[in-house]
């Protein structure tokens, strides 16, 4: 077998930035997109203080949390480990983007030229358009790869078969090779070299290794290779910490609010069926709610009219078994209305169960997001959204004077719902707090917490327990329902657009200057570093 992977010497990098521009010429890639980039990351407190550069880009990773959760099947990895992506399929969804930790992928979806407008001569002869609206990445010029290989070179020892940014390095700080082969020149440095991968403990088992120390000058190699038991080095670079991720915008929120609220609704108006047959027009409701969801989400991806392409993974995207129970969702929910029958009725509330449950479980196969990946977002995003449904059933019931019993029923259903989502909200922090988040992420959460405690929760809670004792209540059922409702929505707008920090960049290491041991680990921008996996 085998298994490409590059190597970079974190003792040798001298940041020069020549791969960045090697990459860029080898592959004509838009002004803003860098598939290969250095960080240049200063650490420490005076007097002892280094300076680190760090090559970055797609890590080809034995567990791609791309490739799992691309609903068009547009991403794959091919047996010797380059994870590609196919631009004739890929419908421009960001999803893969969201879920790299390693903030490697990109989507333009207009020309971009170095001169703004005006494009030069190069750039108009090595323009293309299937790159236009679709994600986009480092290949490890797999081209030059194949083309090598067929010729009888060797990758990552004949410069005409290896990577353009490891031909360029000046440095020899970047190497490229088979892993699979003891004797290549990657597997060497690996036995001779301490190295460590970046997030290796997010388990993507990344195809980049990094060189910090040489194994035989380390004098208490044990105790340098942990970084568990060091305290992470203050740092000033730009672009290191979690930034807020830009792929997925209001549109996106709009998918989450609408299916959830819709779904919701469509379960308090399955429930109220039990016992009477509630005004169809807030069934109907329920349904355009989720549309409309959808239909943003349709506005946001880059290549709209390849929709279709959504139905091509269920083996393993939420995505895609979204798409599939909301198929089912629209003729079930439109037959229980029509007919009104409660075996159908409640047929699609079932249903429509199983399409929140995929939106919540979109959200944790985003591994890029540490807001999202928590497994503790499940139930919050479950109860949140079926306590939006009770809150909207209540609030239309104003206008649509539904059956008192239904009434009842509902409004019993959203005091539980509205305590389990606080319950949830309290687990989903402690998750947080437990895994290590962006401080940014923290600060935003924390800015939405009185949003749920108050209008969602403090509110709604006596309003609904007095409804239910005593009759006066009963005609503010409405404003109970309504806080709810809006404090879930609240809330899913931040956690798309507010609070979705990406992972930033992190060392386990800062390599060694001279004969002196390794430096301590770098993660800006984290109020709680895990424990990091120990390097080989």
């Amino acid at each position: 077998m085998t298994r490409w992977a590059m190597v970079a010497d974190l003792e040798r990098c001298v940041g020069c930035q020549t791969c960045t521009a090697a990459c860029k010429h080898a592959n004509a890639t838009s002004p803003a997109v860098q598939w290969r980039k250095v960080l240049d990351i200063e650490a420490g407190s005076y007097p002892e203080v280094s300076r680190t550069f760090v090559p970055v880009g797609c890590q080809h990773c034995a567990d791609p949390p791309c490739l799992d959760v691309c609903p068009s099947t547009a991403t794959r990895k091919r047996a010797d480990g380059i994870v590609t992506i196919d631009y004739d399929i890929c419908i421009g969804c960001a999803y893969c983007a969201v879920a790299c930790p390693y903030q490697a992928r990109f989507k333009v979806d207009a020309p971009r030229f170095a001169y703004g407008e005006v494009a030069t001569r190069n750039e108009v002869e090595r323009f293309d358009p299937d790159r236009l609206g679709v994600a986009q990445k480092c290949t490890f010029c797999v081209e030059r790869i194949d083309a090598g290989l067929a010729g009888g070179l060797v990758p990552g020892m004949d410069p005409a078969a290896t990577p353009a940014c490891a031909n360029a390095c000046i440095a020899s700080a970047l190497h490229f090779g088979d892993l699979d082969d003891p004797e290549s020149n990657v597997s060497r440095l690996l036995r001779e070299q301490r190295h460590f991968r970046m997030h290796e403990e997010l388990g993507t088992g990344p195809g980049f290794y990094y060189l910090y120390a040489d194994r035989t000058s380390d004098p208490a190699p044990e105790a340098a290779a942990d970084p568990a038991s060091q305290t992470p080095a203050p740092t000033r670079a730009k672009g290191i910490a979690p930034a807020l991720q830009s792929h997925w915008d209001w549109r996106a929120a709009g998918n989450f609010m609408g299916g959830g609220a819709g779904t919701g609704l469509l379960v308090a108006f399955g429930l109220a069926s039990l016992v009477a047959m509630p005004h169809r027009l807030i069934g109907l409701a329920a349904l355009a709610l989720v549309a409309t969801g959808l239909f943003l989400v349709w506005l946001e991806i880059g290549r709209p009219w390849r929709f279709l392409n959504v139905l091509r993974h269920p083996q393993r995207s939420w995505m895609t078994r979204e798409a599939l129970v909301a198929a089912f969702l629209f003729p079930l929910g439109a037959l229980g209305l029509w007919y009104g029958h409660p075996a159908l009725v409640g047929a699609a509330a079932i249903t429509g169960l199983g399409f929140l449950y995929c939106q919540a479980r979109i959200l944790t196969a985003a591994r890029g997001i540490p807001a999202w990946r928590v497994p503790a977002i499940v139930p919050l995003i479950v109860s949140t959204g079926l306590a939006e449904g009770a809150g909207l059933f209540l609030a239309l019931g104003a206008l649509l004077q539904p059956p008192a019993a239904a009434t009842t029923l509902v409004a019993g259903a959203l005091l539980a719902l509205v305590v389990l989502r606080a319950l949830a909200w309290l687990g989903y922090r402690a998750a947080l707090a437990r895994d290590g988040a962006p401080t940014a992420t923290l600060d935003a959460l924390g800015r939405v917490s009185p949003w749920l405690w108050l209008p969602g929760t403090a509110l709604p809670v006596p309003i609904l327990a007095a409804g239910l004792v005593t009759a006066d209540f009963v005609p503010w059922l409405w404003l109970g329902g309504l806080a709810a409702f809006a404090a879930g929505w609240v809330l899913k707008l931040v956690l798309i657009t507010r609070a979705a920090f990406n992972q930033g960049f992190a060392l386990a290491h800062t390599p060694a200057r001279g004969a002196g041991p390794a430096g301590p680990p770098v993660k800006p921008g984290w109020t709680f570093r895990p424990a990091a996996v120990v390097p080989h």
